[in-house]
C-alpha cells in the first residue's frame, strides 16, 4: 500500500462547467495525480445552487463510484462524511497523513469530494 502521498487539490468548478465537462476534468486530474504520486485529491466540485445538491456532485459521486468498481481509485469519501468518525476517513488518513490537517474535516462539506488514488 502506498502511504503518505501528498494531497493534490482540484477546483472543478470555477467557470461553472456542465456535468460531461466537470467529469473530464475530474478524469484528467485523476489520471494526472497517480502520474505524479499523488495519494489523495481533493475535488472542490460546489453543491449546487437548487439546495439539493447540484447536477456536477452527483454526476461525480456516480462516476467515482464506477471508478472505484473498476478499481481505477480506491475509495471517496464525500465531504458530508469526511469526518474522524467514519471508518473511510480514517483509512484514508493512513494514506495520505496530509488529510489530517485539511481544514474541511470536520465541516460535512457538501461541496468536495476526497478521491483516494
Amino acid at each position: 500500500m502506498k502511504t503518505d502521498g501528498y494531497l493534490k487539490e482540484v477546483n472543478i468548478k470555477y467557470d461553472m462547467p456542465t456535468a460531461d465537462d466537470a467529469i473530464r476534468r475530474i478524469t484528467y486530474n485523476i489520471r494526472n495525480g497517480k502520474a505524479l504520486g499523488a495519494a489523495a485529491i481533493k475535488i472542490i466540485h460546489g453543491y449546487g445552487s437548487t439546495g439539493r445538491g447540484g447536477k456536477i456532485r452527483t454526476e461525480t459521486h456516480k462516476y467515482l463510484e464506477r471508478q472505484k468498481r473498476a478499481g481505477f481509485i480506491r475509495d471517496f469519501i464525500p465531504g458530508d462524511r469526511f469526518s474522524i468518525f467514519d471508518p473511510s476517513t480514517l483509512q484514508a488518513f493512513k494514506h495520505c497523513s496530509q488529510l489530517r490537517k485539511d481544514p474541511d474535516l470536520e465541516k460535512h462539506n457538501n461541496g468536495i469530494t476526497i478521491v483516494l488514488l
